[in-house]
């Protein structure tokens, strides 16, 4: 990529980041969530540990090479230690700040096709749904048009594992089976007892996915405090997904 649309790129990740650590909207507070863009094949930029989404700089972005962090998701007894200096090897700057622990999964997404930003948040109300009992029922059904439009036909759902390399995995692992039942690629990812990733060609895409899931999980608890949800049926969520209008609203919006 030229220099150009480097800093392009740089400028979209950080209005993304500010964007969804608003605080206004309760998806992530002091250190919380992450963010990426990707470059090319080889090159990711991502959020560095310890800082804010709402206050997000230049200097807070890692240029990161992909291969030195996705060749650890091929391994197994890896120690905490030895991911840490992965990190830090990925970067290109060697001055530059250590790339958050999660890289490790949004090196991953950032190598599906058409996905060209990622974004986490502990939203509120998703994770009211994600703590409970219910929550891959939330991942796996659709309650209203507008979420299966932003969101996909449903979400993928990740029990809940320790963040670092295990997530990561469990993430790769759930996401290939989610392609290989659907046929289609995710816009939606859900961790159980964490939060959510959202991922899609754009950062409104990706962003138009976290505010419509952190709707619907406000809806759901309402629901289900009424006795429900009620959910759409599968015939209806594909009708939905595949009419041409609602395609055209997408490309409109710019979400896919």
């Amino acid at each position: 990529m030229s220099p150009s649309g480097i800093e392009s790129r740089r400028q979209k990740l950080l209005a993304f980041s500010r964007e969804l650590g608003r605080e206004d909207r309760g998806l992530a507070i002091l250190g919380e969530g992450n963010t990426s863009a990707r470059l090319d094949d080889d090159v990711l930029l991502v959020k560095a540990s310890g800082s804010r989404l709402a206050t997000l700089e230049e200097q807070d972005l890692v240029l990161c090479h992909s291969k030195v962090i996705l060749d650890l998701l091929d391994r197994t007894h890896v120690g905490d230690a030895e991911i840490d200096e992965a990190l830090l090897a990925s970067r290109l700057d060697p001055s530059a700040k250590k790339p958050s622990i999660e890289s490790l999964f949004h090196a991953y997404l950032l190598t599906l096709s058409n996905i060209e930003y990622v974004g986490h948040t502990h939203g509120r109300s998703v994770n009211q749904v994600l703590c409970s009992p219910r929550a891959r029922e939330f991942a796996e059904h659709r309650m209203s048009p507008d979420e299966v439009v932003y969101c996909g036909v449903a979400s993928v759902f990740v029990a809940y594992r320790e963040i670092g390399l295990s997530l990561a995995q469990a993430i790769r692992r759930e996401t290939l089976s989610f392609v290989a039942k659907y046929e289609r690629l995710p816009k939606v990812i859900l961790l159980e007892n964490h939060g959510i990733i959202t991922l899609g060609p754009t950062p409104e895409a990706a962003t138009a996915a976290m505010l419509m899931a952190e709707k619907a999980a406000a809806i759901w608890v309402g629901a289900a405090a009424l006795g429900g949800p009620k959910f759409l049926s599968a015939e209806q969520v594909k009708r939905i997904a595949g009419r041409p209008d609602e395609a055209y609203r997408q490309r409109l919006l710019e979400i896919v």
